[in-house]
Protein backbone atom coordinates (compact mmCIF):
# COMPACT_ATOMS: atom_id res chain seq x y z
CA UNK A 1 0.00 0.00 0.00
CA UNK A 2 2.74 2.37 1.22
CA UNK A 3 4.48 1.70 -2.38
CA UNK A 4 1.66 2.62 -4.63
CA UNK A 5 1.06 5.85 -2.86
CA UNK A 6 4.92 6.93 -3.02
CA UNK A 7 4.64 6.47 -6.78
CA UNK A 8 1.30 7.82 -6.86
CA UNK A 9 2.86 11.10 -5.16
CA UNK A 10 5.75 10.77 -7.25
CA UNK A 11 4.16 10.44 -10.47
CA UNK A 12 1.87 13.19 -8.75
CA UNK A 13 5.13 15.28 -7.88
CA UNK A 14 7.16 14.58 -11.85
CA UNK A 15 4.06 15.84 -13.53
CA UNK A 16 3.75 18.79 -11.85
CA UNK A 17 7.55 19.91 -12.60
CA UNK A 18 6.88 18.51 -16.08
CA UNK A 19 4.45 21.23 -16.03
CA UNK A 20 5.75 23.82 -14.46
CA UNK A 21 8.39 23.59 -16.83
CA UNK A 22 5.87 23.82 -19.77
CA UNK A 23 3.50 27.08 -18.57
CA UNK A 24 4.83 30.29 -20.69
CA UNK A 25 5.01 28.25 -23.73
CA UNK A 26 2.61 31.29 -24.63
CA UNK A 27 5.78 33.89 -24.34
CA UNK A 28 7.01 32.75 -27.76
CA UNK A 29 3.86 35.59 -28.89
CA UNK A 30 3.48 37.68 -26.59
CA UNK A 31 6.78 38.59 -25.05
CA UNK A 32 7.40 42.10 -24.90
CA UNK A 33 10.36 41.95 -26.90
CA UNK A 34 9.70 41.35 -30.65
CA UNK A 35 11.52 41.50 -34.02
CA UNK A 36 11.60 45.53 -34.87
CA UNK A 37 12.32 46.31 -31.19
CA UNK A 38 14.72 48.14 -29.42
CA UNK A 39 15.88 46.28 -26.72
CA UNK A 40 17.33 49.39 -24.56
CA UNK A 41 13.99 51.14 -24.86
CA UNK A 42 11.89 47.62 -23.76
CA UNK A 43 14.06 47.40 -20.12
CA UNK A 44 14.39 50.88 -19.83
CA UNK A 45 17.55 52.10 -17.35
CA UNK A 46 18.61 47.78 -16.55
CA UNK A 47 22.19 47.56 -16.30
CA UNK A 48 23.77 44.38 -16.06
CA UNK A 49 26.59 43.03 -14.14
CA UNK A 50 29.89 41.77 -16.34
CA UNK A 51 30.96 38.24 -14.67
CA UNK A 52 33.79 38.75 -12.80
CA UNK A 53 35.70 37.68 -9.26
CA UNK A 54 34.53 39.20 -6.02
CA UNK A 55 37.72 41.18 -5.69
CA UNK A 56 37.03 42.85 -9.38
CA UNK A 57 34.06 43.68 -7.79
CA UNK A 58 35.27 45.04 -5.18
CA UNK A 59 38.02 47.39 -6.80
CA UNK A 60 35.29 48.26 -10.02
CA UNK A 61 32.93 49.75 -6.56
CA UNK A 62 30.47 46.79 -8.18
CA UNK A 63 29.88 48.53 -11.16
CA UNK A 64 27.21 47.74 -13.99
CA UNK A 65 27.13 48.09 -17.45
CA UNK A 66 23.66 50.06 -19.00
CA UNK A 67 22.28 48.63 -21.89
CA UNK A 68 23.27 50.97 -24.39
CA UNK A 69 26.73 50.34 -23.72
CA UNK A 70 26.71 46.62 -24.73
CA UNK A 71 23.88 47.17 -27.43
CA UNK A 72 24.34 50.35 -29.19
CA UNK A 73 26.29 50.46 -32.57
CA UNK A 74 27.00 47.21 -32.26
CA UNK A 75 25.71 43.42 -33.86
CA UNK A 76 25.40 41.49 -31.01
CA UNK A 77 24.34 37.89 -30.24
CA UNK A 78 22.59 37.91 -27.63
CA UNK A 79 21.09 34.50 -25.19
CA UNK A 80 19.31 33.62 -22.19
CA UNK A 81 19.21 30.51 -20.31
CA UNK A 82 17.79 29.65 -17.55
CA UNK A 83 20.79 29.26 -15.05
CA UNK A 84 24.38 28.91 -14.59
CA UNK A 85 25.73 25.57 -14.20
CA UNK A 86 22.59 23.70 -14.91
CA UNK A 87 22.12 20.62 -17.35
CA UNK A 88 21.35 21.71 -21.02
CA UNK A 89 22.91 25.38 -20.19
CA UNK A 90 26.29 23.74 -19.64
CA UNK A 91 26.21 20.55 -21.95
CA UNK A 92 24.25 22.21 -24.95
CA UNK A 93 23.57 25.76 -24.84
CA UNK A 94 26.77 27.59 -24.29
CA UNK A 95 29.11 24.93 -26.36
CA UNK A 96 26.68 25.73 -29.34
CA UNK A 97 28.06 29.57 -28.96
CA UNK A 98 31.79 28.91 -28.14
CA UNK A 99 31.86 26.22 -30.98
CA UNK A 100 30.82 28.67 -33.79
CA UNK A 101 32.57 31.56 -32.51
CA UNK A 102 34.62 31.91 -35.13
CA UNK A 103 31.63 31.61 -37.35
CA UNK A 104 30.10 34.52 -35.83
CA UNK A 105 33.17 36.75 -36.30
CA UNK A 106 32.74 36.08 -40.17
CA UNK A 107 29.48 37.16 -40.17
CA UNK A 108 30.22 40.79 -38.52
CA UNK A 109 29.34 40.27 -35.34
CA UNK A 110 30.81 42.29 -32.67
CA UNK A 111 30.17 39.81 -29.55
CA UNK A 112 28.04 37.19 -28.94
CA UNK A 113 26.70 37.39 -25.10
CA UNK A 114 25.37 35.09 -22.31
CA UNK A 115 23.17 36.35 -19.56
CA UNK A 116 21.40 34.50 -17.05
CA UNK A 117 19.65 35.92 -13.55
CA UNK A 118 22.60 34.93 -11.64
CA UNK A 119 25.05 37.09 -9.83
CA UNK A 120 28.50 38.22 -11.70
CA UNK A 121 29.97 35.71 -9.48
CA UNK A 122 28.54 32.50 -10.27
CA UNK A 123 28.87 33.75 -13.33
CA UNK A 124 32.56 34.19 -13.76
CA UNK A 125 33.04 30.81 -12.40
CA UNK A 126 30.61 29.28 -14.40
CA UNK A 127 32.82 30.60 -17.44
CA UNK A 128 35.94 29.50 -16.48
CA UNK A 129 34.78 26.16 -16.00
CA UNK A 130 33.67 26.42 -19.67
CA UNK A 131 36.48 27.94 -20.85
CA UNK A 132 34.74 30.18 -22.49
CA UNK A 133 35.21 33.69 -20.81
CA UNK A 134 38.00 34.28 -23.48
CA UNK A 135 35.11 34.07 -26.43
CA UNK A 136 31.96 34.82 -24.97
CA UNK A 137 30.90 38.07 -23.27
CA UNK A 138 29.32 36.62 -19.59
CA UNK A 139 26.24 38.99 -17.26
CA UNK A 140 24.32 38.22 -14.63
CA UNK A 141 21.23 39.73 -14.57
CA UNK A 142 21.07 39.09 -10.27
CA UNK A 143 17.50 40.38 -9.52
CA UNK A 144 15.97 39.18 -12.88
CA UNK A 145 15.17 42.88 -13.95
CA UNK A 146 16.23 42.86 -17.01
CA UNK A 147 14.49 39.22 -18.24
CA UNK A 148 11.33 40.83 -16.54
CA UNK A 149 11.42 43.65 -18.18
CA UNK A 150 11.68 41.95 -21.56
CA UNK A 151 8.53 39.76 -20.51
CA UNK A 152 11.31 36.72 -20.70
CA UNK A 153 11.16 35.38 -17.20
CA UNK A 154 10.28 32.73 -16.00
CA UNK A 155 9.18 31.15 -12.74
CA UNK A 156 10.89 27.78 -12.26
CA UNK A 157 10.28 27.12 -8.17
CA UNK A 158 9.30 23.57 -9.10
CA UNK A 159 12.90 22.90 -10.35
CA UNK A 160 14.06 24.73 -7.06
CA UNK A 161 15.76 27.08 -9.21
CA UNK A 162 13.38 30.36 -8.31
CA UNK A 163 12.19 32.85 -10.51
CA UNK A 164 14.79 32.41 -13.87
CA UNK A 165 14.42 33.33 -17.65
CA UNK A 166 12.82 31.65 -20.51
CA UNK A 167 15.74 30.15 -22.63
CA UNK A 168 15.90 32.24 -25.88
CA UNK A 169 18.39 33.95 -28.20
CA UNK A 170 18.60 37.07 -30.14
CA UNK A 171 20.55 38.83 -33.20
CA UNK A 172 20.68 42.52 -32.16
CA UNK A 173 21.77 45.41 -34.35
CA UNK A 174 22.34 48.77 -32.73
CA UNK A 175 19.91 48.26 -30.56
CA UNK A 176 17.23 46.56 -32.40
CA UNK A 177 16.19 43.49 -32.54
CA UNK A 178 16.54 41.30 -36.01
CA UNK A 179 16.04 38.05 -34.59
CA UNK A 180 14.78 36.36 -31.53
CA UNK A 181 13.67 32.74 -30.62
CA UNK A 182 11.88 31.67 -28.00
CA UNK A 183 11.87 28.20 -26.25
CA UNK A 184 8.13 26.71 -26.10
CA UNK A 185 9.42 25.04 -22.84
CA UNK A 186 13.00 26.43 -21.24
CA UNK A 187 14.14 22.56 -20.43
CA UNK A 188 13.94 22.25 -25.09
CA UNK A 189 17.04 22.75 -26.79
CA UNK A 190 15.48 23.57 -30.29
CA UNK A 191 15.42 27.19 -31.54
CA UNK A 192 17.78 28.86 -29.33
CA UNK A 193 21.10 27.72 -30.11
CA UNK A 194 24.14 28.72 -32.27
CA UNK A 195 23.63 26.84 -34.84
CA UNK A 196 20.24 27.96 -35.45
CA UNK A 197 20.65 31.98 -35.24
CA UNK A 198 23.92 31.34 -37.63
CA UNK A 199 21.32 30.87 -40.13
CA UNK A 200 19.02 33.44 -39.68
CA UNK A 201 21.96 36.30 -39.57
Amino acid sequence: MASVILKRTSSSVLKSMVDGFRIGASYRGYAKLAVGNDIVSAAPDVSLQKARTWDEGVSSEFSTTPLKDIFKGKKVVIFGLPGAHTGVCSAQHVPSYKNNIDKFKAKGIDSVICVAVNDPYVMNGWAERLQAKDVIEFYGDFDGKFHKSLELDKDLSVGLLGHRSQRWSAYVDDGKVKVLNVEEVPSDFKVSGGEVILGQI
